[in-house]
């Protein structure tokens, strides 16, 4: 032991050092050496290092040594806050042992906890208490609790990073300055995985206070390998058996293979879809690989959790559930399916490895197409560099403020304005809170009867609404109904499905998959919010519809894979072939030659067509028909505020629609037949960069996107008391009813904040207009413009994998019922099912080609067709039945089975139906990924 690592344990006292002993601690680990003794000096320290590295004994050991030295406090003297919902059972036991050791009382208190045990934390406060940020929301307003946290004088906060981007952390903020106000001078303390400019992450913890920040170095101590598997025979056989592709064997075979070679392995994918995709293969191959992810039930989860802990499992199949600190036993090795797309990502899943011993943490990126091996090397080459993405505070949500003020009122009674909004903007998400807009907030809360604001007083009051409001919105997260899945035959719970996954797609005898199995639906109780399944053996099924949005790509990795392609260019210009330009690669990146030089395959089939090269400075536009696609390297944000903006223009040019699809490296447009490329170029170089940010909110207006998270934000402004029943309304009325209130402001502001970077697209603009980034334009689709997407779909690739799933999805439109209708005539109507329907439908009382099809249950759409005179909404509704009877007219039978899938309207159809394809399947396919589309899409308020 050096002189180094005993100075760490001398900064506590001989009562926590003896304890250190009977533990088993003799060597401090590396967090902490660094940070026990600022921490035992009290002051407000951010201690960032991989999970599983001892973080949370660095935290507390200094706690514990305080209290232990001064004696217990009256209440509760530490609050250890985690958003885990499960609380950590590890990190629980492992407290709960130091208590005892120390004869320190350490309690639990959450959601689940009883009615008796809280009452007695109430009345005998013990000296810790871990807890959650909802739980904690709850404590600050209840009497004999408040006098209890007078006394804190430690609070630690477990996975601040996680937090600190969300609104939990932002209403955690706020929580926490309400603390200060009973118990002043409380120590902060963080505990976090690597993030970048680690100091906003301090100032969010400590409120602007002063902050110590210690850092442990990830990036040294990481070695990640990029690997794409090369199809084998044995592929080519498994393929057969797993029903899928040898591209998509491969996969399952080199990760089997990677289990194989290590003790302990973690699997992490992107989306839960993915996680039971991958699971079901692995459990037809009876290989001992559990699937772990926030949708099972808890029990589930627990047992592959005790099941992988215990080595009865060799590896686990995870999501961003298992990036947070639940502890699973060791882990030697991380493997991570397709590009993990943030490197903070990357560093949080292969940081599980390695770190119990101080080793080094091994993982594997298994890549499956070019965009996809680019994006990872560069994501690896970063993390190995310590570059690594900052935090994106989540700043100023007026939801959030709204959602504190009735606390505080609730808490201390009738509240002077000004002291309320003191409370509020220390928090540092809020420190350039405006108080006119504070305001402005309390002023829709009195309105909605939430609180009283007395004006002439200039006093917050509570209503007869406070104390019920409080309650019912003590968290952040997004209330929304889940449905839980019961196998029928045991009674057991296995998981949940959203409710937008059972409207949708949820009926008796659908097939879906979870935990790694296939279940058929035998009944759905909408009263309880149960389905009902029974487990079955065919491998034909439907991936859960789970809610999440993709892990976005940051605009510094999609350029870095621009600057790839630059390097790589000149190269094939001179002779170079894709061998030997992935050998020049593998010296600057962590990936084997072979994996490189397939993914240069891609490059120099472009440059072999002579086509310009998209890069980190160059737009290549190019055209095929009606789809124009912007190949563009600016991330996820940029390419999706970017192709808002030309489909808002280029729409209002056109009249009519532009549909938009994105992704890291491409901007895909669907323009009418009057759109030419120069219009398209011409939004780009004519548009005044400082007009960006309204068009793009003039666009977002009337959008479903907008209406889902407006329909969120009311109800934490007290708007859509969810109490008192759903009380739904339609988008178009949602969205007109609160224009121009801070509830509108605040989903804008939102959308804005998760889904777009208006500054990034506004560079790019001033960019292109000032000739610093050069836009080439390209008739016909090149090598890059076509191949796959970089995270398009999160299934297995490729998504169609299963022939049996188009069969099945062709089965049930044929046999869908569909009514048709005469637009020309507008007397006829009949109602028949898909597979009856003639070629080319005629009307059968004037016999017109004209024949609108539509859902059955749509008989005022007909009523709608037939009036003579018509209000504004029925214009809506004929104008709709005559877009459907047009394509109908055009084309035919295919028309009508477009237009009977699920959320398929006539925009949609005529997408489908103008898609130059090979196959009838190819068809299908198209028809069920806009059916995917729409049930991630359709508003919690249609």
């Amino acid at each position: 032991m050096t002189d180094g690592d005993v100075a760490a344990f001398t900064h506590l006292g001989p009562t926590v050092r003896d304890a250190l002993s009977e533990r088993g601690f003799s060597t401090p680990t590396a967090p902490q050496r660094l940070a026990i003794p600022p921490l035992s000096a009290g002051q407000h320290t951010l201690v960032i290092a991989p999970t599983g590295s001892g973080k949370t004994e660095t935290a507390m050991l200094p706690v514990f040594d305080d209290l232990v030295s001064d004696g217990p406090p009256a209440g509760f003297g530490a609050l250890y806050v985690t958003p885990l919902r499960a609380l950590n059972r590890d990190m629980r036991e492992r407290l709960e042992w130091w208590g005892d050791a120390l004869d320190l009382d350490v309690a639990v208190r959450h959601g689940d906890t009883t009615q008796y045990q809280r009452g007695k934390q109430a009345e005998d406060p013990p000296e810790i208490l871990i807890t959650t940020p909802e739980t904690l929301q709850a404590m600050l307003t209840g009497e004999r609790l408040r006098e209890g946290l007078t006394d804190v004088s430690h609070v630690v906060i477990d996975e601040v990073h996680e937090l600190a981007a969300s609104k939990r952390g932002a209403q955690l903020s706020v929580g926490l300055e309400r603390l200060a106000d009973l118990a002043d001078g409380f120590q902060r303390i963080g505990l976090s995985a690597t993030v970048g400019e680690p100091t906003s992450v301090g100032q969010f913890l400590t409120g602007g206070r002063p902050c110590e920040v210690r850092q442990i170095d990830v990036g040294s101590n990481v070695d990640v390998t990029v690997h794409e598997p090369e199809i084998t025979a044995e592929d080519e056989k498994l393929a057969g058996t797993l029903l899928t592709e040898a591209d998509t064997a491969s996969h399952v075979r080199l990760i089997r293979e990677l289990v194989d070679d290590h003790e302990s392995t973690l699997i992490f994918v992107n989306t839960r879809q993915t996680a039971e995709a991958l699971g079901s293969r692995f459990t037809e191959l009876g290989a001992p690989i559990g699937v772990h992810h926030g949708s099972l039930s808890k029990e589930a989860r627990i047992d592959v959790e005790d099941r992988f802990k215990a080595g009865e499992l060799d590896g686990l199949l995870c999501t961003s559930s298992m990036e947070l600190g639940i502890d699973v036993g060791r882990v030697d090795h991380v493997v991570q399916y397709k590009s993990p797309r943030q490197v903070t990502r990357l560093l949080q899943r292969i940081g599980r490895a390695g770190h119990r011993r101080d080793e080094v943490s091994s993982g594997t990126i298994v890549t499956t197409r070019p965009d996809d091996t680019f994006e990872a090397i560069a994501i690896a080459r970063r993390a190995c560099s310590g570059e690594v993405e900052p935090a994106a505070i989540h700043e100023g949500s007026l939801d959030v403020v709204a959602n504190q003020i009735p606390g505080i009122v609730q808490s201390r009674g009738s509240t002077p304005v000004r002291e309320a909004y003191d409370t509020v903007s220390r928090a540092y998400p809020f420190r350039d809170l405006p108080e006119a807009t504070f305001r402005e907030v309390l002023s829709e809360l009195h309105r909605n009867r939430v609180v009283w604001f007395d004006e002439g007083d200039d006093r917050i009051e509570t209503s007869g609404s406070t104390w019920q409001y409080v309650y019912a919105n003590l968290s952040m997260i997004p209330d929304e109904e889940t449905y839980e899945v019961h196998d029928i035959a045991s009674g057991t719970q296995i998981g949940t499905l959203d409710e937008r996954f059972v409207v949708n797609f949820a009926r008796p005898g659908e097939v879906f998959i979870q935990r790694g199995e296939m279940w058929r639906i035998a009944e759905i109780d909408d009263d309880e919010a149960v389905v009902k399944v029974s487990p079955i053996e065919d491998p034909a099924g439907e991936v859960p519809s789970w809610i999440g949005q993709e892990i976005p790509v940051p605009y510094e990795i999609a350029r870095e894979v621009g600057e790839i392609r630059t390097a790589a260019e000149p190269q094939f210009g001179i002779g170079a072939d894709a061998a030997s330009v992935g050998r020049e690669l593998s010296g600057r990146y962590p990936a084997d030659e072979r994996t490189l030089a397939n993914a240069c395959e891609q490059l120099e089939r472009h440059v072999d067509a002579e086509a310009a090269m998209p890069t980190a400075d160059r737009i290549v536009c190019e055209r095929h028909g009606r789809s124009v696609a912007l190949n563009a390297c600016f991330g996820h944000a940029a390419n999706e505020t970017l192709g808002r903006l030309l489909s808002s223009l280029l729409g209002q040019q056109a009249g009519s629609s532009v549909g938009l699809e994105t992704d890291p490296y491409r901007i895909e447009l669907e323009v009418p037949s009057s759109i030419g490329t120069s219009d398209v170029l011409a939004v780009l170089e004519d548009t005044d960069p400082g007009h960006v940010e309204a068009i793009i909110e003039l666009g977002l207006k009337r959008s479903d996107a907008l209406a889902f998270r407006l329909a969120q934000v009311s109800a934490k402004f007290g708007a859509l008391k969810r109490w008192q029943g759903s009380g739904r309304m339609s988008n178009e009325r949602l969205l007109a009813a609160l224009e121009g209130t801070p509830m509108y402001e605040e989903a804008i502001r939102e959308v804005f904040h998760e889904d777009l970077a208006v500054d990034r697209a506004r560079t790019i603009i001033e960019r292109i207009q000032s000739d610093d980034l050069e836009v080439v334009s390209q008739r016909g689709r090149t090598p890059i413009g076509t191949d796959g997407r970089s995270s398009g779909t999160e299934l297995l690739a490729p998504e169609n994998a299963d022939a049996s799933v188009i069969k099945t999805v062709r089965e049930r439109i044929q046999n869908d019922r569909i009514l048709l209708a005469c637009t020309h005539c507008r007397e006829w109507k009949a109602k028949t099912t898909v597979k009856r329907v003639q070629d080319q439908p005629e009307c059968g009382n004037c016999g017109s080609t004209r024949i609108a099809a539509l859902n059955p249950w749509a008989d005022e759409v007909v009523q709608a067709v037939q009036a003579e005179e018509k209000d504004d909404e029925q214009e809506r509704v004929t104008e709709r039945a005559y877009r459907s009877a047009s394509l109908v007219q055009g084309h035919g039978k295919r028309a009508v089975i477009a237009m009977a899938a699920r959320g398929v309207g006539p925009h949609n159809a005529a997408q489908i139906i103008n898609k130059l394809r090979e196959s009838e399947d190819e068809f299908y396919r198209d028809i069920l990924s806009k059916e995917r589309e729409y049930a991630r899409t359709q508003s919690f308020w249609d």
